[in-house]
């Protein structure tokens, strides 16, 4: 048998996929807690251990990996213009599968070193100005960072007419440098591919190292990208379909996490009516955004604050003081599973834990895809009424993928993904009219968008043979593959 493995390091489990690559199919998933502090081949040999109690022992072609791990790929940015370079850096990082923690736009002062000091960030990408153009302000800010003690590895992507000097400074100041084409080399046009590859790079060269994942590399044959980025690249290949097999056309993939939920959309979301006009930076096709502040538990109280303690208390029949010590519980224990939970707060009853969790998973989606989606806005001109669109259009998709814990784990994982529709009380927020919902029910993306680098078309056979359609409380099924 030509088998594959497949591993995910992430921040709380280490998961195992088993794949048969000549029959097109998964042999067996297990997980193990993910072991920083001990060494990661603690917990991936345990996982790999579990694994093979299901499915027997196995010679392996190839062991595969992305990672999460230690916080993930943190970055930071450094543009210029908000709305401009600020937000090609932003999205450069994000098409890479980082988690930007912070971007600083126009001159950055010594709070905001304070602050990037306090990030520690993995990379900084530092952007600014069109070529030829504003040199002042990138030179200003790479001088700031010059001077820092902390040496972070520097992508420098942005005026190239400021580049031999930047370069210049960092490396005077000790710093590892990567230099690149501008992200945004004109007012009109977006040019991230180039940062993202160098980012990715950078990723496999020095961060896995420095996370203490390169031990993990004498058991496996290489770790390939972070978890974002294997994710993305599923959802794309879903999406658009290789020379053998057709896609499933523009889609949405809903990923929620402990820390953070990810939002991935494929499609070109530009306006479609002749009277809205698309404003700001062209959009990526293949967008993702991340809300550091919305999970299901480490960033539990940021998602709580978004709707308040009196509406999640009133939605589920509970006290105040009742709905907190859920709260405190879950806040002191993230990385319990509910099990775990229940056994640390005896009073509190499985159902109890069930519909908090559910209706803070709608809170998640519901306001991460309201981020990530573009809005309308109405001005009056002498030929009547024009919008301007800021974002992407996704009024269009018609397909929600959901996968990560809270989703797979629901008992009812639709009536979640529904919170990300269309409203019409609303509708200048430009939020998908989906009438098909599946799930990755064995959570497998991640794992599949490893195995696309290598083999995309058993990789697209095994995801779209995996996702399940969903049945709703009325007996409805909105379409499996």
């Amino acid at each position: 048998m030509n088998a594959c493995m497949l591993i995910d390091f992430g921040s709380t489990f280490t998961k195992v996929t088993g794949v048969d690559l000549d029959n097109r199919c998964i042999l067996g998933t297990a997980k193990s807690f993910t072991t920083i502090h001990e060494g990661i081949l603690v917990g991936l040999n345990k996982a790999i251990s579990l694994l093979e109690e299901k499915i027997g022992p196995r010679q392996w072609s190839k062991k595969l990996a992305c990672s999460s791990a230690a916080g993930g790929l943190k970055m930071v940015a450094v543009g210029l213009v908000p709305e401009l370079t600020s937000k090609a850096a932003k999205e450069a990082a994000l098409s890479a599968g980082a988690k930007v923690m912070k971007v600083f736009s126009m001159e950055i002062t010594e709070d905001d070193l304070d602050e990037i000091s306090q990030i520690e960030p993995d990379i900084i990408l530092i952007t600014g100005g069109t070529d030829g153009g504003n040199k002042k302000i990138v030179l200003h800010n790479v001088a700031m960072i010059g001077r820092c003690s902390w040496k972070t590895p520097i992508i420098y992507a942005g005026n190239k007419s400021a580049k031999k000097e930047a370069l210049k400074i960092l490396e005077s100041s000790g710093y590892e440098v990567l230099t690149t084409d501008n992200v945004m080399p004109t007012l009109s046009e977006l040019n991230i591919e180039p940062a993202r590859a160098a980012i990715q790079q950078l990723f496999l060269d020095k961060i896995i190292l420095a996370k203490g994942i390169k031990d993990a590399e004498q058991v496996i044959d290489n770790v390939l990208m972070p978890t974002p980025l294997a994710v993305m690249k599923m959802a794309e290949l879903l999406s658009v379909g290789i020379d053998k097999q057709k896609g499933l056309g523009d889609l949405l993939v809903v990923d929620i996490g402990g820390a953070t939920t990810d939002i991935h959309s494929v499609c070109d979301g530009q306006p479609k009516s002749a009277n809205v006009i698309q404003k700001g930076l062209d959009e990526a096709f293949v967008k993702r955004s991340v809300e550091g502040d919305l999970g299901a538990r480490y960033s539990l109280l940021s998602a709580v604050e978004t709707k308040g303690i009196t509406y999640i208390s009133k939605k589920l029949d509970l006290t105040t003081s009742e709905t907190e010590e859920i709260i405190d519980s879950l806040t002191n224990n993230p990385s319990l599973v509910p099990e775990e939970v229940l056994d640390n707060m005896k009073e509190l009853s499985a159902e109890r834990l069930e519909a908090f969790d559910h209706l803070l998973a709608e809170i998640v989606v519901s306001e991460s895809v309201t981020r990530h989606v573009g809005r309308l806005k109405e001005y009056y001109t002498p030929f009547g009424m024009t919008y301007e669109q800021f974002g992407k259009d996704l009024r269009d998709v018609k397909l929600i993928i959901g996968t990560g814990g809270p989703l797979i784990h629901s008992k009812n994982p639709i009536k979640i993904l529904k919170c990300s529709l269309y409203k019409e009380k609303d509708p200048m927020v430009l939020r998908p009219k989906a009438k098909r919902f599946l799930l990755d029910s064995d959570y497998i993306m991640s794992a599949m968008g490893l195995l696309s680098e290598s083999d995309p078309d058993i990789a697209l056979d095994i995801m779209k043979n995996s996702l399940e359609g969903l049945i709703d409380n009325e007996g409805v099924e909105y379409g499996a593959c």
